[in-house]
């Protein structure tokens, strides 16, 4: 049973690092939310948007808001998988065999424009991302908790770049488009980098530890049997729907139901809605999605598709 404390301790939290992280980023509250809810089940974000509108500087500011190490990776087609990984090396001093550890050994991994290396370098993140740990030669190395990837991608400029494989792009929890600031928080962008970066004097607010605590308490949040049951058939529905060729995943089932916990916790709530189900369902199960050839030459993306799986799915409601 979670305790009301835990709960509370959360959303302070979430609060705490929201207000941190809007010192640098200019708006956004949605995407912050997303990122918090992202640490808080342990869970890789997706930013697809163009160049330029804060992917970069939204991963460095969540890595200094929570003290954790941070890499940054910049994907090209001749990065290999050892650049990200690690490689082994003969110590001549030593006589002996070293582990030199790649970028991937960071609390926050910053992937920049994942989708311009090759699949093969691509898939060398595959176990990180699911098993935080990373197999060089035979052995095996675990990565330090928490850990979470940012990976960016550009939907605009396709010369150049390897589309992420479905096994791949089911690794991440989350897919977000940042996009524009309104004409107000363009201006305050303007004047707040007017003399210096802020995330220059940007202090951690959160531990590590603090967070990994909290990841636990997450996944005690209650789910009733209605609203767990609501979730398991809106990712159904996905497969079962004219337009679409690739429904979503058991991992996709229960990415969302996780998901769902968090947005509860960070809303200062011991148990999940299914409001919740509605808000998490886009940024979960649209890039899990492959439509049908037909559905998109009729105009429909994955995202009209999923608005209406959730439409359709009878809600549970409350018995008397």
């Amino acid at each position: 049973m979670i305790a009301e404390q835990d709960t509370r301790t959360i959303a302070e939290t979430a609060r705490k690092l929201r207000e941190n992280i809007q010192k640098v980023i200019v708006g956004k509250d949605e995407i912050i939310d997303l990122a918090l809810i992202a640490m808080l089940t342990g869970g890789h974000l997706l930013l697809e948007d163009v160049p330029g509108t804060g992917k970069t500087t939204l991963a460095k500011t969540i890595a200094a808001s929570l003290g954790c190490t941070f890499r940054r990776v910049q994907f090209t087609p001749d990065l290999l998988p050892s650049d990200v990984t690690g490689i082994y090396f003969y110590n001549q001093k030593k006589q002996e065999f070293e582990f030199r550890p790649g970028p991937i050994f960071a609390q926050i991994l910053l992937a920049d424009e994942i989708n311009r290396a090759t699949p093969r370098t691509q898939s060398s993140l595959l176990e990180a991302m699911q098993e935080r740990q990373v197999t060089v030669d035979i052995a095996t190395h675990r990565l330090e908790r928490p850990f979470l990837v940012l990976a960016t991608q550009n939907p605009v400029e396709l010369e150049g770049t390897f589309p992420l494989p479905e096994a791949q792009l089911d690794r991440f929890l989350m897919k977000v488009a940042i996009g524009y600031p309104s004409a107000e928080e363009e201006n305050n962008i303007l004047l707040r980098f007017e003399r210096q970066d802020p995330l220059d004097t940007l202090e951690k607010v959160v531990e590590p530890a603090e967070i990994l605590a909290m990841q636990e308490i997450v996944r005690t949040i209650r789910v009733e049997a209605s609203v767990r049951n609501y979730i398991v058939n809106v990712c159904r529905a996905t497969r079962s729907h004219d337009d679409i060729e690739l429904g979503a995943s058991p991992r996709a089932t229960m990415a969302l139901y996780r998901t769902c916990q968090a947005l509860a916790a960070i809303r200062d709530r011991d148990f999940v809605i299914p409001d919740d189900v509605k808000t998490m369902a886009p940024y979960v199960l649209t890039h899990r999605l492959m439509v049908n050839p037909q559905t998109r030459l009729r105009g429909r993306q994955p995202e009209d598709v999923i608005r209406e799986v959730v439409d359709t799915v009878p809600v549970p409601v409350e018995s008397n």
